[in-house]
């Protein structure tokens, strides 16, 4: 899961980055409203962090050109005390929820993994099933019956994105965008790569699940 972080306190948005690369999210963070929007519009992030304050564009103008333009990535605000007129304006622009700075890092998590399952493409707390498979987001553990083995955090996201997607072919350029980011400089044999991982790993529990390759379109998987 890529979660993006838009804010211009840089001592508060490290400490986020840390929160969240502590329980396993893959995150991106600049800290204004223009390079806050050219990310956002890759539509690569499962959920978007944005401070309203923002130097170079407001968060609430970088929130209503991303709904203008159909990006339906949930949205949570982070606002300081007492800007209630601006709250009601951000969610009346689109915005799914907002959290009041100083919060917990508790309720931070609490409210991503919230809008998460409103988009609909995230696990829940326990885990993520498919086939004879079990993930598990906490200990990156991959479990089939009592049979278990570690994945990388890359793996994990690899495997995760293709049973998110299960029924429909996922590109290479897919792949890349959403774990590795819009701008990275990684190539196609990277994907060749953790694919390959993830294969040997399910071979080694006996999986009945499968990474098919159509070849010159991409990835699905299959249950046999």
């Amino acid at each position: 899961m890529r979660i993006l972080i838009i804010e211009d306190e840089v001592p508060l948005a490290e400490a986020l980055l840390q929160i969240l690369k502590k329980n396993n999210y893959s995150v991106d963070m600049v800290h204004d409203g223009e390079a806050g929007l050219d990310y956002s519009l890759s539509n690569i992030y499962d959920v978007i962090l944005l401070d309203i304050m923002l130097p170079k564009m407001d968060g609430l103008t970088l929130l209503k050109h991303l709904r203008k333009e159909s990006i339906h990535t949930p949205v949570l605000l982070l606002t300081a005390r007492g800007e209630i007129s601006q709250r009601v304006e951000g969610l009346d622009s689109g915005a799914d929820d907002y959290l009041v700075k100083p919060f917990a890092s508790e309720e931070l998590l609490a409210r991503i993994r919230v809008l998460s399952r409103r988009k609909g493409d995230v696990p829940i707390d326990d885990g993520l099933s498919y086939g004879d498979l079990k993930l598990n987001p906490s200990t990156l553990k991959l479990t089939k019956d009592h049979l278990e083995i570690k994945m990388t955090l890359r793996e994990y996201e690899l495997l995760e994105l293709l049973i998110l997607r299960k029924g429909m072919v996922t590109s290479k350029e897919s792949i890349l965008e959403k774990l590795w980011g819009f701008d990275t400089e990684a190539e196609h044999n990277h994907v060749e790569v953790y694919i390959s991982f993830l294969r040997k790993k399910l071979n080694f529990i006996g999986s009945t699940v499968s990474i098919h390759t159509l070849r010159g379109v991409g990835y699905t998987l299959e249950v046999h």
